[in-house]
């Protein structure tokens, strides 16, 4: 037997087996995953999903540390510290249960029955014991909805920089994030009435990002503009940011963590219809960034004479926000007019702000108030479930109740503690009044 038969016979033995396992495979891929393997699946979504979304706390740190003055950069990081670890506190203590009352309501779909800590399952739990064992863990689902609330906060941070007190602020921190955001989420997420009603928001477009705008809003218009913003004639003064490098590193670390964001809210990925549409879902969040960054770049060229970076980061931010309540149903191409809509009601929206006289030093109103009733709106384009009334409906239920009460929270501190840094510390920077040291002390006088 010649050499070349023999590397015939040999490869034919090893092919034979070979063909075996891979008709194994053809039968064995058909079934489904057992309820050990979605568990897990479904819990690491949530793990990964949260630790993307933590990743956006830099990212709206960064990108308020670059569009403030340098005199007041030390105060937003601050801010943005204590704010998530507010928020983590108080969403365990109050917020978790708040949002999720698993059908014990003391108003039934308006208000949980369920007021005290969240609770994790027990150590090294077994299946048997598991507290939704064909879902997730307790904990990753904790970890991840956590992430979301403490996004509400950090939205209002940047709008209110420059001008107003370390305390009163994370006051009003502790509010949202344990009573106004938890309470308005149940209604959705919660399975509360406006979820019966049929309102759809598939990652918080309404649910997340307009009550933090809303928040904004309110506390925007109660404590007034900077000092200087507006001159004698009516007419807006620029008031450059510090770092337009940090602002930039802060936009491309929130585009990151969106994919977190809109990705983890399928809340599973224990099939392959569910991991096919993460990954939809992680494309159209893209491509939405994306046509709102080229919008905003194109419509400030056209109505300022040259491209703004800080309008087109914006625009970026409102792609994602727009995207936000439906990332699964459009294609990429309708993904990406939807975020190109949002890029453009952004440049139009923040001179409009100027106008009326309403100071929002990051541009957080427009972002993620004006492009989260855009983006919750646009729904009904793609999602043929969607009901224009009933969308409406929800927007503006969520919208009257977080204005309401944050307007009444803003009030009370206000009066009792004062919300606004006086005349000379705003001037001089919140820095060094409020805190006693600097961002950057070799490039001031200190």
């Amino acid at each position: 037997m010649n050499t070349l038969t023999k590397l015939v016979l040999l490869g034919a033995l090893i092919a034979v087996p070979a063909m075996g396992i891979a008709q194994e495979d053809t039968v064995t891929s058909g079934i489904n995953a057992s309820t050990d393997t979605v568990f897990i699946l479904n819990s690491l979504l949530f793990l990964i999903g949260g630790f993307l979304v933590f990743w956006m706390a830099a990212g709206f740190a960064m990108l308020e540390a670059g569009l403030v003055r340098s005199k007041n950069v030390t105060m937003q990081l601050m801010k943005n510290v204590a704010l998530f670890s507010l928020a983590a506190i108080f969403y365990y203590l109050i917020g978790y249960n708040l949002m999720y009352p698993g059908g014990s309501w003391s108003f039934d779909g308006i208000l949980s029955g369920v007021w005290g800590p969240g609770v994790l399952e027990a150590v090294g739990v077994a299946a048997a014991d598991a507290d939704d064992y064909s879902y997730a863990s307790t904990g990753s689902d904790f970890f991840f909805q956590l992430m979301f609330c403490a996004t509400t906060a950090s939205i209002v941070s940047g709008t209110l920089a420059e001008r107003i007190k370390l305390w009163p602020f994370l006051i009003f921190v502790i509010v949202l994030t344990g009573l106004i955001y938890p309470v308005q989420a149940s209604w959705k997420w919660g399975q509360g009435f406006l979820d019966q009603a049929g309102f759809l928001d598939f990652a918080g477009s309404t649910v997340v990002h307009s009550v933090g705008g809303w928040a904004a809003l309110t506390g925007a218009l109660i404590l007034g503009p900077r000092i200087g913003k507006y001159n004698k004639e009516g007419k807006t003064v620029p008031i450059p940011g510090s770092n337009l490098t940090l602002a930039t590193l802060g936009t491309f670390i929130l585009w990151l963590g969106w994919f977190g964001f809109n990705g983890g809210s399928q809340l599973a990925m224990g099939t392959v219809g569910d991991v096919a549409d993460v990954s939809r879902i992680f494309a159209n969040t893209n491509t939405a960034a994306a046509g709102g960054a080229i919008a905003a770049m194109i419509v400030s060229q056209i109505m300022f004479k040259k491209p703004d970076l800080t309008m087109t980061l914006n625009g970026a931010l409102a792609g994602l926000v727009s995207i936000t309540a439906e990332p699964l149903t459009p294609s990429l191409g309708a993904a990406t007019l939807i975020g190109m809509a949002g890029g453009m009601i952004v440049v139009f929206a923040i001179p409009f702000m100027d106008k009326l006289k309403i100071d929002d030093v990051v541009g957080a109103i427009p972002v993620h108030l004006i492009c989260g009733i855009w983006g919750t709106i646009a729904v009904v384009f793609t999602n043929s479930e969607a009901s224009l009334g009933t969308q409406l409906y929800a927007i503006l239920v969520v919208g009257v109740f977080t204005a309401v009460v944050s307007g009444i929270v803003w009030l009370i501190l206000k009066a009792v503690m004062g919300l606004r840094v006086d005349e000379e510390t705003e001037i001089n920077g919140l820095d060094m009044a409020e805190l006693g040291m600097e961002a950057y002390p070799e490039f001031t006088n200190g």
